[in-house]
This record gives structure tokens, C-alpha cells and sequence, in this order.
């Protein structure tokens, strides 16, 4: 597992530890994902997107997968799906396949993992779901072998649907988004809450801007590429990979 201490940020270990303490309240959108703009509307928007793009899809990879929730909003939609849940956190990946079984008649499958060490097989799924996992991801080199796995394992025709917090290629446009944010979370509850948050982002979180990572999907090999929607610092986006 790739070491990031020479970065300053905090190791797959530290934010795994931070994860697995939290399983509770990211099983329950309203709490798990309050710090994320517009969490619920993008969580329908990628799943509404990942099955009208691959409306045939048989087999599901989600990463970061958390307590399950963009599956089971995905799931409705495309209910005979096979589920691979890839997670650092054994307790969280526990939480979702027991929801996940709950409601599906496909196999659900859990792997512990940091998805820059986990081996996936050329063309084994149709849709990928990422889910505030990728600004995990370190330098130019993490996210282009990163990139580079999601569209070999995608079979042609097949999806990936990213919903993540994202940087600003203009200092001054991040500081306006930021500032943004930053008013979003006091909203939410005061200062302390905001301070809070934007701590853990300096300790956790290296994001790309949204313009990069689109580029770096058309880089890899992805055709068509779509902005589902952008809020200050979140945005939703997809990519199809030719048939």
C-alpha cells in the first residue's frame, strides 16, 4: 500500500482508523454526507446517469463504497446487478453488504482494499461508481494508474460515475468556491463545525480540479464524457468507454 507521509498528508492506515470509528453515520445520507454540497441530488444524478448509460449491465465495481448508499440508489434502477464493494474499512464494507443482500438478488462480493493496490481484471465490470474517494488519490502518477485501471476493467460500452470534492485551476476561483464552502458549513452548524472540516481536508484530501480529471478520462481512453453537475467545491461527471 503506497506510503504518503512524504506528502504530508495522512496514510491509508489514518484515514481507514477515521472510517472505521464513523460506520454509523455514513450509513444515513442525511448525516454521512452533510458536509458534501448537494449530496442527495448527485447521488440520484449518478444513478440515474450509470443506468441510462449502461442500461444492460450485469456487474457493478464500488469503490470507496463506504456504507453502501450510491449502490443501493443505483440498485432501483438496475436491480439484478452482481456487487463488488472495494473499501479500506473492513466495518464499513460489513454495513454495506449487509444492506446491499438486503435488497438484491445478485452476489455481493467485499474487498478490502486501496484501490491503487488492488487487482483488476480486463473487462469485469459494466459500471463503476466512485463516490468522494478519489481526492484520497496523491500525485499525477496515482491518478493517471488509477484512471487507467477503472477504463481497462470496464468492459466496452461500459460506465464510470464520479461524484468528489474538486479543486479550482484559478487560485482566485478556489478562494471564492472555498469561501463558499466554507459559509455551506457554518450554515450547517458554526465556525467550529467548519474549522472541523476543513482540517481533516488539509490532513486527508489532495482533490484535482474537475477540467483534469475530465481530460484524464479522454487521456485514458474514454470517448464520451459527461458533467452531471457542479456545485462550488462537488461536482458529479461520468465517462463511457466505446463499444
Amino acid at each position: 500500500m503506497p506510503n504518503d507521509s512524504s506528502s504530508g498528508k495522512s496514510t491509508p492506515d489514518q484515514i481507514r482508523q477515521r472510517f472505521d470509528g464513523d460506520v454509523e453515520r455514513f450509513s444515513n445520507l442525511d448525516t454521512g454526507q452533510a458536509t458534501t454540497i448537494d449530496a442527495a441530488l448527485a447521488m440520484n444524478l449518478v444513478a440515474e446517469a450509470a443506468a441510462a448509460a449502461t442500461p444492460e449491465a450485469q456487474r457493478l465495481l464500488d469503490v470507496g463504497c463506504g456504507a453502501g448508499n450510491y449502490t443501493l440508489a443505483l440498485l432501483p434502477h438496475l436491480p439484478d446487478l452482481d456487487v463488488t464493494l472495494v473499501d479500506l474499512s473492513r466495518p464499513m464494507l460489513d454495513r454495506a453488504g449487509e444492506r446491499i443482500s438486503a435488497v438484491s438478488d445478485g452476489a455481493v462480493t467485499s474487498i478490502q482494499s486501496d484501490i491503487r493496490s488492488l487487482d483488476l481484471q480486463p473487462d469485469a465490470f459494466d459500471i463503476i461508481l466512485a463516490s468522494a474517494v478519489l481526492h484520497h488519490l496523491r500525485g499525477d502518477a496515482d491518478w493517471e494508474t488509477v484512471f487507467s485501471r477503472f477504463y481497462n476493467t470496464l468492459r466496452p460500452g461500459g460506465s464510470i460515475w464520479i461524484f468528489d470534492l474538486v479543486e479550482h485551476s484559478s487560485t482566485s476561483i478556489q478562494n471564492l468556491m472555498w469561501a463558499r464552502y466554507g459559509a455551506y458549513l457554518v450554515s450547517l452548524k458554526d465556525t467550529a463545525y467548519r474549522n472541523h472540516v476543513f482540517n481533516y481536508i488539509q490532513e486527508e484530501d489532495s482533490p484535482r480540479p474537475l477540467l483534469y480529471q475530465v481530460d484524464l478520462l479522454r487521456r485514458v481512453g474514454f470517448e464520451t464524457v459527461d458533467i452531471l453537475h457542479k456545485n462550488s467545491c462537488f461536482a458529479a461527471f461520468g465517462a463511457v468507454k466505446g463499444g
